[in-house]
């Protein structure tokens, strides 16, 4: 009989609180979320495991849900043949990044999502496996009701052979992993890194590659740092300021960026940044917040400000919950089409402004070009501000409130429109990258409604999301979830000693402490060194990866070794420098192989060989906010800048030694171990900053 969604039972993702999940859980396939129920139940019925992976707001994983997940002759074929498993990969990382790797060694081709993976239940070990396929052969591709077949019968037929493979595949995927041995290590990298991204960079359009173009912040924050690390010397390598200011002014003039409300889009379809893949991920907003405010400190550019500004407006308009914490992302699709939401025709924009907010607005815009979006306009910067007013004979401002007029009033039509699906699950790594980007912009733009947001969402994730002592990876629907993963604890403490050069907060310091010691405690491999993406506690899965490489995020590995620096070096707890240590050697061999691979490690090893520098300030606080925003106004990204009020009680280590005497303010600046002596006032302080600032620096 056919298996219809009208005739059976729900699926058993009506539980789930994934929104990717609950999308799924009226189809007529008969989905599992990933569990011992459904690996169990494969192995006492002899089938393989079909794993479908995806998200959602993945555009093809919605092709895909239509084209096949939907249609009752694909799932009764699939319930037939296989025990359907369904994964967020957003919940999911571990799962996502060991079949990812897995789908690249058996296909010799990219991952991506939606993954398609076939999988022997016994050892949980794929024996085939692709990303989208169509409901009838195209595109080179074969049919996935024919491939289902297929797959089964060579499952079938080749118990033996898909044993052996597995075993070669695990095999091949355990020795992808750093060796034993320790390394001696050096600067090499630092330059090999900047001479790899030099020679892939657009010198015309900036970004990374051809098309697609993703955003890269940490290649370009890597970048940036070996700029300003250079600027005091004899050849400041200039550059590699212009690769990134050149990227960075692209890409907030294109159509990667919404012209509109703010933020980024995943990544721009063609090499000129015009037409984007029109999701919004918390995850690249969060970076490029960051990088963008930097990059303002760094260069003075207006557009950088700019850019800072509105997307981090759009990150607390749109993505902030009640809650505290942060949203994950915003999907392509609205009404069942890509970008429907963020495109126009001149005569739309033409009925809402006045005739002079149309002129100005159609030249900044494109509205007076070709269309470039499905015979409509998305909006991209095609004429600066600037060129318009020297053309009109207006001035600078005049054209700027004119064009921002014409764009307030078209944000607020367009909010009028079916938005795209918001996914609202708060992811812990997620929201602590968001809190990163805030705890920056928000000091290097003097918002404290970003400090406010930034350290409301820090409160937000200890008290819902770490729970005996242990942290937790997602919440939605008022309850926590899954295990966290290194790059939960990793990239929150790092988070929060960004958010404590912002505003100073001794529970947050201890909450940092308290987290990494649970990466030491559950991720750290003491006998060989680096971290482990799962904790030594987790659900065993065919593989237990360390990763190293950079990805759509930053390393886990790479952060949890910068981070741990600069929290030894702030706290005095040796035991943080050492797991750095140890993780840069561990790594060594893929760092020094393919260093533009492994930005946030290359930036963890500039700091192990020339340590930050780290000024206190205590006193009063009016004082040590003003000592603080003195220090802290300027590019300099291996200075943190810590303002302490004098009376604060329960500092660690060497901080609750260095306490002023009353109605006095101090300030203590260190390289790495080493400190000076009390400096009591701010010129003598500023002194030794420009000095610093001049290329003079304390001995390593």
């Amino acid at each position: 009989m056919r298996y219809s969604a009208s005739m059976s039972r729900s699926n058993r993702l009506g539980t789930e609180t994934s929104p990717y999940l609950l999308q799924h859980a009226g189809n007529p396939v008969d989905w599992y979320p990933w569990g011992e129920e459904a690996l169990a139940l494969a192995r006492e019925l002899g089938k393989p495991v079909l794993l479908s992976v995806g998200y959602s707001a993945c555009h093809w994983c919605h092709v895909m849900a239509h084209e096949s997940f939907e249609d009752e002759t694909t799932a009764e074929l699939m319930n037939q043949l296989y025990v359907n498993i369904k994964v967020d990969r957003e919940e999911r990382p571990d799962l996502d990044h060991i079949y990812q790797i897995a789908h690249q060694l058996l296909t010799s081709r990219p991952g991506g999502w939606p993954l398609t993976m076939f999988i022997d239940p016994d050892d949980q070990r794929p024996f085939f496996g692709g990303t989208y396929f169509p409901p009838e052969n195209q595109h080179r591709l074969p049919s996935f009701r024919e491939l289902l077949t297929r797959a089964a019968d060579f499952y079938k037929e080749n118990r033996d052979d898909v044993k052996s493979q597995g075993e070669q595949l695990a095999g091949v995927i355990r020795r992808l992993e750093p060796g034993p041995g320790e390394h001696s290590i050096n600067k090499a990298p630092l330059g090999a890194a900047r001479q790899a991204i030099a020679q892939n960079v657009d010198r015309e359009y900036g970004g990374i590659g051809n098309a697609p173009k993703f955003p890269h912040p940490s290649t370009l924050d890597r970048l940036l740092r070996h700029w300003r690390a250079s600027a005091s010397g004899e050849e400041p390598d200039i550059e590699a300021l212009f690769f990134v200011s050149l990227t960075l002014a692209r890409m907030a003039e294109g159509g990667i960026y919404d012209q509109l409300g703010g933020g980024f889009c995943r990544y721009a379809v063609d090499r000129y940044w015009q037409i984007p893949h029109f999701e919004k991920m918390l995850y690249d907003n969060g970076p490029l917040l960051a990088l963008y405010a930097q990059a303002a400190l760094a260069t003075g550019e207006e557009l950088f400000l700019r850019t800072a500004h509105e997307t981090a407006d759009w990150m607390l308009a749109d993505m902030l919950a009640p809650n505290g914490g942060f949203y994950s992302t915003r999907d392509a699709d609205s009404e069942g089409e890509e970008g429907l939401y963020y495109v126009w025709t001149p005569d739309e924009v033409k009925a809402l402004l006045s005739a002079e907010q149309y002129v100005l607005i159609a030249r900044y815009l494109g509205l007076d070009t070709a269309a470039n979006f499905e015979g409509k306009w998305h909006l991209t910067v095609r004429e600066t501000r600037q060129a318009i007013a020297n053309d009109t004979g207006q001035s600078l401002d005049e054209v700027s409130a004119t064009i921002d007029a014409a764009r307030m009033t078209l944000l607020e039509t367009r909010d009028k429109r079916v938005p795209p699906g918001r996914d609202e699950k708060q992811l812990t790594s997620w929201n602590a990258l968001a809190i990163r980007g805030l705890a920056i912009a928000g000091n290097a733009l003097e918002r404290d409604d970003l400090v406010d947001a930034a350290a409301g969402a820090v409160d937000f994730i200890q008290n819902k999301l770490y729970k005996d002592g242990r942290l937790l990876a997602c919440y939605k629907d008022g309850v926590a979830r899954f295990p966290a993963y290194l790059d939960d604890y990793a990239f929150l403490v790092d988070a929060i000693l960004e958010l404590l050069q912002a505003r100073w907060n001794t529970a947050h310091l201890k909450f940092a402490v308290d987290l990494a010691d649970g990466l030491l405690t559950h991720f750290y491999d003491d006998a060989v060194g680096a971290f482990f993406f799962t904790a030594a506690d987790h659900e065993q899965l065919m593989h237990r990866p360390k990763p190293l490489a950079d990805d759509a995020t930053p390393s886990g590995n790479g952060i949890a070794a910068f981070a741990l620096q600069r929290l030894g070096f702030l706290s005095g707890e040796s035991r943080y420098l050492s797991a750095a240590e140890k993780t840069l050697k561990r790594a060594w061999p893929a760092i020094d192989e393919y260093p533009h691979g492994h930005v946030s490690l290359v930036t963890a090893l500039e700091e192990y060989l020339s340590h930050p520098e780290i000024i206190i300030i205590r006193g009063g606080a009016s004082n040590v906010e003003e000592w603080r925003n003195s220090a802290s106004r300027l590019y300099a990204p291996t200075r943190l800048v810590y303002a302490i009020p004098a009376d604060e009680e329960g500092l660690p280590g060497a901080l609750a030694d260095r306490k002023p005497v009353e109605g006095e303010t101090i300030a203590y600046r260190c390289i790495g171990t080493h400190c000076s002596l009390p400096i009591t006032s701010w010129e003598a302080l500023s002194a030794q900053i420009r000095e610093t600032n001049n290329g003079v620096n304390d001995e390593q």
